[in-house]
């Protein structure tokens, strides 16, 4: 087989277009006149009927017409088209994988960031554009304060010094609470009212004579106090103790040992404050007695009768002058004592009453005290604190 008619076969089996392959018989034509330096000049319909008879692909050594301007255009633009497809969907998909990896770069930077964050607990600060409020700006700072307290808080505990330290503190606060207990207590129950009183104990008028109950009481209605009274239980320290945690207690000494009713002075002494260790129900009994002012009316129910007193001074003397209860005097006198400033014992204060009901003139002689000496050489005060209880009291 020829090759031109292997070309011609060939060409046939591609089932071209008619532009295409007249396009292919011109270009074919002028390359066999080359090699001939021929130079053909025919006219346009000589060319159009050779390029209908004429097989371009048998070399007969004829004539071969040239190609025209639009059929090299058509030419052109059927390659032009292709690799244009060609190089789009080339560049397509690049572009398309392009995208993708750089998509799944941003994925998974901002997982990082995410991660970073959380573990941080940072703050994204807000855009500078946008503006908070004041409380917004509050939370924000107590929230970083917050957080910082935990912080520090986690690596105290963790510190193997943190649990012998917080040993020590609450020893420390065990301590200070057990030796000042008194103070904290009778500093708030010096403006709040035992609320014990009877209101039938309140005595409306002063100077009608009542019949009372045999119970020995001391009735103060400005102080909202009624509290039973022990007579005759000795001055000693620790018969005083034992009387104050029932109530209060008669304060006998030679010179001061009267009773209601009768002439002379009668001691009566309480607690302004306690230890929360001792026992009794009245170891703040006398928490407000510095707000008795003169003039102010103090009851006494002694042997089924009541005893009216008026409010005449107050005074404040040191636990070793007990001199000051021993006067000369003509009529019923009551004085209470207690402890003061609240909570200690540094002071006693001295609340002096002198009886108005019944009639002064009335009243009996005290009985003569054959005891020439008193048994306790300072007035009765609070008992010893937490340290005065383990290195011994000075009293």
């Amino acid at each position: 087989m020829r090759p031109d008619e292997s070309i011609s076969n060939q060409g046939g089996a591609d089932n071209t277009s008619s532009s295409q392959q007249a396009a292919a018989r011109i270009v074919r034509a002028h390359i066999d006149n080359i090699y001939k330096n021929q130079s053909p000049e025919p006219t346009q319909q000589k060319q159009s009927a050779q390029i209908e008879n004429t097989n371009p692909y048998q070399k007969d050594h004829t004539e071969h017409i040239s190609p025209q301007a639009e059929q090299w255009k058509q030419y052109h633009t059927a390659w032009q088209n292709y690799y244009q497809q060609y190089y789009e969907g080339y560049y397509t998909h690049h572009l398309h994988k392009a995208q993708q990896t750089l998509k799944s770069q941003a994925s998974n930077s901002q997982a990082i960031n995410n991660k970073d964050y959380f573990d941080n607990q940072k703050t994204i600060p807000p855009a500078p554009e946008e503006s908070i409020s004041k409380e917004e700006a509050l939370f924000d700072l107590r929230q970083k304060l917050l957080s910082k307290v935990q912080k520090s808080a986690t690596k105290v505990r963790k510190s193997q010094h943190f649990i012998p330290i917080a040993s020590g503190l609450a020893v420390i606060l065990l301590f200070l609470f057990l030796q000042f207990n008194r103070i904290l207590i009778s500093n708030v129950v010096a403006y709040v009212s035992p609320g014990n009183i009877d209101p039938q104990n309140i005595v409306i008028d002063p100077n009608a004579d009542l019949t009372v109950s045999a119970e020995s009481k001391l009735i103060i209605p400005k102080i909202n106090i009624d509290v039973p009274v022990m007579y005759e239980v000795g001055n000693d320290y620790d018969s005083q103790m034992t009387a104050m945690s029932k109530g209060v207690a008669q304060f006998a000494i030679p010179g001061a040992s009267s009773h209601p009713g009768q002439i002379g002075n009668t001691v009566i002494a309480g607690h302004s404050s306690n230890d929360l260790l001792d026992s009794g129900d009245y170891k703040f009994i006398f928490a407000q007695l510095d707000r008795l002012n003169t003039g102010d009316t103090i009851y006494a129910n002694y042997q089924s009768k009541r005893y009216t007193y008026t409010v005449t001074k107050k005074e404040v003397v040191k636990p070793s002058e007990v001199s000051v209860l021993v006067y000369p005097t003509d009529k019923p006198i009551l004085t209470l004592i207690t402890c003061t400033p609240i909570g200690t014992s540094i002071n006693r204060l001295l609340v002096t009453a002198e009886q108005v009901n019944p009639s002064p003139s009335e009243s009996i002689a005290a009985p003569i005290t054959t005891d020439t000496e008193s048994n306790n050489s300072s007035i009765p005060g609070n008992s010893p604190t937490f340290l005065e209880r383990i290195f011994g009291s000075n009293d």
